[in-house]
């Protein structure tokens, strides 16, 4: 094999090419207990502007797969598959090989930016210590180039930021610093790793905006990953749902969220919070996902399948496609699923003592108390009320 290291093509990448492949990618860490079986078989392609969607539950192969592709994976994992970058087959090169790709064709947000982050060096050196490392430039240069990153994702007063440590700055702008290290290098792919991870409501679609916003500028793809399908309604183009480290659906993402062909897919979106059902519960997804050691014979999901059948714990179903040659569903009850008007209803439980609507409380009354305490005190009670 050549030592010679990835040297990174420069030129536009067309908007019809496909910038990164992953054909049939498999990832097995081998443990005491058996092998561990992260990710299954799983196949994507990104173009230059597209926004690629990975749901699902925690633990079932998302993060795996992307430190895969960085080529950030332990030397005792095992990898199968094939991952290209540009034509570039990167399954098989060392770290020096590797070390010219990353960060510059390819860029990666990781969840935790504290982590990120080195609390003894100031933001601005970190980014032009990342800039610096793939281009030969003065100091000056460098730093100037990494104000105009924190500028470009909207911190305020970059060229005075710069200066601060990364314990100066909130969670929110923690994370924008680290989504500047990743676009410094103008990369081809952004691969975000749950880059919203706990940050509140307000901030999280700040941090999505700015996604966004970088994406137009400089038309990079972007592999989002998350185990939210609400924050993935509204920007990607095509999404991937994992489970048990396959794929079990993919689409785009009206196709997914209007006509799910997947049972696990109506799980989840049956999960996610709905205004119209204000006072219910959420509806959850019985049982819990299997050991990636000891995988159930047949479809792996159907110990917690409504619609499983004997056919489902035969054998494993085929990612086949749905009505729409590009929707792609791995179940065998995909026409069955078509067929129901309401599948939500599938996961669907008897709810007690549930109040419909909780507004309807002060809706006459808005000064009126909602919560009445009594509290015993020297054998006579005492009413307290709280609202």
């Amino acid at each position: 094999m050549s030592e010679s290291p990835l040297l990174v093509d420069e030129t536009p990448v067309a908007a019809n090419e496909k910038v990164l492949e992953v054909d049939h990618l498999s990832v097995t860490f081998p443990t005491d207990d058996g092998d561990v079986h992260a990710v299954r078989d799983i196949s994507f392609a990104l173009r230059p502007g597209e926004v690629l969607g990975i749901v699902g539950e925690s633990g079932s192969g998302k993060s795996v797969s992307s430190t895969a592709i960085m080529g950030l994976l332990p030397n005792t994992a095992k990898i199968e598959g094939s991952i290209r970058y540009r034509g570039r087959e990167l399954v098989g090169l060392n770290y020096k090989q590797l070390q010219p790709l990353r960060n510059n064709g390819i860029a990666m947000i990781f969840q935790d930016p504290m982590t990120s982050l080195n609390p003894v060096f100031t933001v601005g050196w970190q980014l032009a210590e990342a800039y610096r490392a793939h281009h030969e430039v003065p100091k000056k240069v460098a730093w100037a180039k990494a104000v105009e990153a924190l500028e470009l994702v909207g911190i305020p007063q970059p060229d005075k930021r710069a200066s601060q440590y990364p314990h100066e700055f909130s969670g929110g702008m923690r994370q924008r610093v680290i989504i500047a290290m990743a676009i410094i290098n103008d990369p081809d792919v952004i691969i975000a790793d749950e880059p919203t991870t706990a940050l509140d409501v307000t901030v999280q679609a700040q941090i999505l905006d700015t996604l966004m916003r970088i994406k137009d500028e400089t038309n990079a793809a972007i592999m989002l990953i998350t185990h939210d399908l609400g924050v993935v309604a509204g920007m990607v183009d095509r999404v991937q749902v994992m489970y048990a480290g396959t794929v079990v659906e993919s689409g785009t993402v009206e196709e997914v969220f209007e006509t799910p062909r997947m049972p696990y897919a109506v799980g989840l979106l049956g999960s996610i919070p709905n205004p119209a059902m204000l006072g219910k519960r959420l509806t959850p997804i019985k049982g819990a996902p299997p050991s990636l050691v000891n995988l159930p014979h047949g479809c792996s999901f159907s110990p917690r399948c409504p619609l499983a059948i004997d056919d489902c714990r035969t054998a494993e179903p085929p990612l086949e496609a749905t009505e729409n040659p590009a929707h792609t569903a791995r179940c065998i009850r995909w026409r069955h699923l078509a067929t129901i008007d309401t599948p939500s209803k599938l996961f669907a439980t008897e709810e007690i003592g549930v109040i419909e609507n909780p507004a309807s409380m002060i809706e006459f009354d808005p000064e009126a108390a909602l919560v009445a305490d009594v509290h015993e005190v020297d054998g006579s009670q005492e009413e307290s009320t709280s609202s």
